[in-house]
């Protein structure tokens, strides 16, 4: 490895789909071999709910390590720091033990919308938006303590404290929750300019301050692991653990998108637009959010809940069949030429419009319609709500004759249909991640960074695949039919 240093660092990033573990040199690049990835189950009801079992995801965090250390051989003994990532916006109960007393309460889970209604009835919304980046909505952790305490008493009342999943791993591994001023920004709770929780919105729930964990600094590592998980990571036991950030920060981190130049877009499950501020103050446009990297640093952008998942949907929905064969016939037809207009909401909508009660809509169906039209009507759809959120980051923007959309997610980038519809409709050229895991790459450059092994994330080097090329005539039909889109959802929604 011609550029292997003194010491390899360990990413373990803990996602929805799957965590995965991998090793990387002391510039940022993969070791051969040295990863492992399991999926991760999520159970959902009918009545909008998204849950994980705690343990699980802790057991499955120790294998992936284990099993990365493991095909590392002898380079193992090179490992001198642990970089996390996990989801945003997840909640779970922790009891007197030290063990989950609920399933962890996902992102996705939409059950708390009425009690978004009567925190804004109790809060000044727009106040509480300023402060801590996010609107009132399902997605954040305030109006789902609301929910399970109304749906779940017995486990509410079990639950000494309440944390993220990223603060319970840490806490089942070194017997200490690490709350990174990243995680807090996530949750809804937490004022980002103070880099405190909100003690106006925790008046307005049924929970201290001190039932959360205190947040701290990245560079605040955890050294020790419990001897239980010692004996399974003992190349992992005395080297430094950073505290878990936010998966869709190290997502920019790790794919390049380090300035106003360069904003990311990532379609995995979910969906999101993202743009990293090294300076200035983390007050969102309307509409948008604002989270934070580190203490320093921090990030605006717009979060879809439907992304890869409404893809998935439609295509075992409709059974499609094989996706390459489906990847050529969608690439065959001209845009908007199916005469659909399409929102796709099927687990609730984040930004711009954060309504969390809204549900997918296929309109204009006739007799006519093929499987294929809805499908790539529902690109299409995607592709317009990327289109608002990056209108409403215009001015945050540095774009200029360099400017780039990076595209990383599994999702997006196995489709190069849905890259050249992105670039279509946004009309900026869009160029692929050639980073296989952003994410995970992201927190070990961060872990990188703490250790002093580089000067910064932006000195990294950054590998970039195809650029996607927007058409003028095709950007020109996409704009009528986002026009068409806008005023179905203004007369459903608004």
């Amino acid at each position: 490895m011609s550029d292997a240093g003194p010491g390899l660092v360990l990413s373990l990033d803990i996602g929805t789909s799957s965590t995965r573990a991998a090793l990387y040199t002391s510039q940022g690049r993969p070791v051969p071999g040295a990863e492992s990835s399991r999926p991760q189950r999520v159970h959902t009801t009918a009545d909008g709910g998204a849950e994980m079992h705690p343990e699980e995801v802790v057991q499955r965090a120790v294998r992936c390590a284990a099993e990365a250390v493991e095909r590392a051989g002898s380079q193992a003994r090179r490992i001198v720091g642990v970089g996390v990532c996990t989801y945003w916006h997840s909640i779970l109960g922790v009891g007197a033990n030290g063990r989950a007393t609920t399933p962890i309460y996902l992102w996705s889970d939409t059950r708390s919308v009425a009690e978004v209604e009567a925190l804004r009835q109790r809060l000044d919304a727009p106040a509480v938006y300023a402060r801590t980046g996010g609107p009132l909505h399902t997605s954040y952790v305030g109006p789902r303590i609301l929910w399970i305490a109304r749906t779940q008493p017995e486990s509410f009342r079990r639950s000494q404290r309440w944390m993220s999943i990223g603060e319970y791993l840490f806490l089942r591994l070194f017997g200490e929750a690490a709350c990174s001023h990243s995680m807090a920004s996530g949750t809804g709770l937490f004022d980002l300019s103070r880099l405190r929780w909100d003690p106006e919105v925790l008046a307005a729930l049924p929970i201290e301050e001190e039932q959360l964990s205190t947040p701290v600094a990245h560079s605040r590592a955890s050294v020790g692991l419990r001897p239980e998980f010692a004996r399974v990571l003992p190349n992992l036991s005395d080297v430094p653990w950073f505290p878990p950030l936010g998966d869709g920060a190290c997502s920019n981190v790790g794919s390049g998108a380090v300035s106003r130049r360069r904003v990311a877009i990532m379609v995995g499950t979910s969906g999101a637009m993202r743009v990293l501020c090294p300076t200035g103050g983390p007050t969102p446009p309307q509409g948008l959010w604002a989270y934070l990297l580190d203490e320093r640093r921090f990030l605006l952008g717009g979060a879809l809940s439907n992304g890869g998942n409404f893809y998935t949907w439609l295509t075992r929905t409709l059974r499609v069949g094989q996706r390459e064969r489906l990847e050529e016939a969608l690439s065959r037809m001209e845009p908007d030429a199916h005469g659909l207009t399409v929102l796709p909401f099927l687990m609730g909508e984040r930004s711009p419009g954060w309504r969390g009660d809204a549900r997918a809509v296929i309109a204009g169906l006739s007799a006519h319609t093929s499987p294929q039209e809805i499908i790539r009507a529902g690109l299409e759809s995607v592709a317009y709500r990327f289109a608002l959120i990056h209108e409403r980051l215009r001015d945050r923007l540095d774009a200029g004759p360099d400017y780039r959309v990076i595209a990383t997610g599994g999702a997006l980038l196995y489709s190069p249909l849905w890259m050249q519809i992105i670039a279509d409709v946004l009309n900026r050229p869009v160029v692929a991640s050639r980073e296989k895991q952003a994410s995970g790459r992201g927190a070990a450059l961060m872990a990188l960074e703490a250790l002093g092994m580089i000067r910064g994330i932006q000195s990294a080097p950054f590998a970039f695949g195809k650029v996607y090329h927007p058409d003028a005539a095709r950007h020109a039909r996409y704009m009528e039919a986002l026009a068409r889109h806008t005023a179905l959802y203004r007369r459903l929604l608004e």
